[in-house]
């Protein structure tokens, strides 16, 4: 009898499954994007006492934040990046505007922390989970390559209110020079209801389970 010939008993190779990709350049997105060009030069006119100008560029911010929106809801044109920079250039915005606030003594240190604060930890941890989400393989340029999704951030209720009040805050103080009434009362109430809710939208992303939502989640 003549031997049985061999198989071949190598497994197959393993497909790596594909890594999607999407399309950034929607219009919501491209008007996100011209919000965080924005910011600085809000912030330089602020710096160089030039509050009309700063003011009329801080309301085309403001517009174009409900503008992208709604585009994005009406054409269902949403997109798992549109989540990570349209807040990305609200918490940018703030964060300029409020350090320039700062450095000219139209707000107090101490709000300017807590708002400072808080964004930095949750700077931090937006790029852990970028990182930890990250498809195969996880290289510099991957990371920063916003067309591949692999986390999505919800923010939660509290959050939401504490943007819109950060941004009046700021808003007002920054037009409060082009004012010929007295701000001053006014401001300090929104400057410990907004360091209340600052306090308040962190501790949110801590115990809310649904806040981040990794959407590449390795198979056991």
């Amino acid at each position: 009898d003549r031997p049985a010939p061999l198989q071949n008993k190598t497994p197959p190779p393993t497909k790596r499954p594909a890594v999607l990709h999407e399309d950034i350049y929607t219009i919501p997105n491209i008007l996100t994007f011209t919000r965080l060009i924005a910011a600085p030069a809000i912030g330089y006119l602020v710096l160089h006492d030039q509050h009309a100008w700063a003011v009329g560029l801080f309301a085309y911010a403001g517009v174009t934040d409900l503008l992208d929106g709604w585009i994005a809801r009406r054409w269902n044109s949403k997109t798992v990046v549109g989540t990570v920079i349209d807040p990305m250039a609200d918490k940018t915005l703030m964060t300029i505007l409020t350090v320039c606030l700062a450095i000219k003594g139209a707000l107090p240190i101490w709000v300017a922390t807590v708002i400072l604060g808080r964004d930095v930890g949750l700077a931090i941890s937006a790029i852990y989970y970028r990182w930890i989400s990250l498809p195969p393989p996880k290289t510099f340029a991957r990371y920063w390559d916003f067309s591949l999704p692999s986390a999505e951030v919800r923010p939660t209720t509290i959050s939401k209110y504490n943007t819109f009040l950060q941004l009046a805050l700021v808003g007002v103080t920054t037009a409060a020079p082009l004012v010929g009434t007295d701000l001053t009362p006014a401001l300090t109430i929104m400057q410990y209801v907004v360091a209340g809710t600052t306090i308040w939208s962190g501790a949110s992303y801590i115990y809310t389970k649904d806040a981040v939502k990794i959407l590449n989640k390795p198979k056991p």
